[in-house]
């Protein structure tokens, strides 16, 4: 890390993991765009960004279908497979993108040392609009409730994400996806989201028309995701004490 000797990274210290991808389907580009903005803030010499570094390890697969990118496809990889259905079982050959990461994370799993706590996927949506999150379903209503806080803090930093769009769901048609397999394979202490931001527009409360999205606009959403580990984090009490005054990257 260029800013600082983070703590979290000093021989034999507990590592809180929170794991980013994005682009698995090829023509979703503002996915790039907010993991862009995420990747910006994270290396920036901004404060937040500084206790973030100090305390998280993030880990960060900004294109997980590269082929299908190079080759102008919507949503398959160049044998023709749509990656975010191949979680529970990718092939090294087939799948090779998705079976190295798939192993990186069971691996940090795993690993006593490390508690992987975040895993969000990228995506953009075709029909929706702002930026919302789909989590997963639990039994255990504690662990269902506690879900709901990072989408509720993010929609207090972000003005065009929604958490009135946002859904927890375990539709048979996505089991194959990060989101779901990944939820259903970590711990009770682990939160697994799939973050969609629109192709189009956002809405503003109270607004009669729409917002168009801009490059410039996605990547803000991608600062205000980054800086929503702090308030999550602050709130757990892993951040003590006061920060000074910082500027709101919204």
């Amino acid at each position: 890390l260029p800013f600082s000797a983070a703590a979290n990274l000093h021989p034999g210290a507990e590592q809180k993991v929170v794991f980013i991808t994005a682009r698995v389907h090829p023509g979703e580009t503002p996915s790039s765009f907010v993991c862009q903005g995420i990747i910006d803030f994270l290396v920036s010499h901004h404060p937040i960004a500084k206790v973030l570094r100090d305390h998280l390890v993030f880990k960060i697969a900004p294109m997980l279908n590269p082929d299908g990118v190079y080759l102008g496809n919507y949503r398959c990889s160049l044998m023709g497979f749509d990656l975010n259905r191949h979680w529970a079982n990718p092939s090294p050959w087939a799948h090779p993108t998705l079976h190295g990461v798939k192993e990186l994370i069971i691996d940090m799993y795993n690993n006593p040392k490390i508690n992987l706590e975040f895993y969000i996927d990228i995506h953009a949506h075709s029909t929706m609009m702002n930026g919302f999150m789909y989590g997963n379903i639990f039994e255990d209503e504690e662990r269902f409730q506690r879900q709901a806080v990072f989408p509720k803090l993010l929609c207090q930093n972000a003005e065009d994400f929604s958490y009135s769009s946002t859904s927890f769901n375990r539709d048979a048609v996505k089991a194959g996806t990060g989101r779901r397999f990944l939820g259903g394979l970590l711990n009770d202490t682990s939160y697994c989201y799939t973050l969609e931001v629109s192709f189009y527009s956002y809405m503003l409360g109270g607004a009669a028309s729409a917002v168009p999205y801009t490059e410039e606009a996605y990547m803000k959403l991608g600062r205000n995701v980054a800086r929503t580990f702090l308030d999550y984090y602050r709130l757990n009490s892993l951040v003590e004490g006061p920060l000074a005054p910082t500027p709101k990257t919204r």
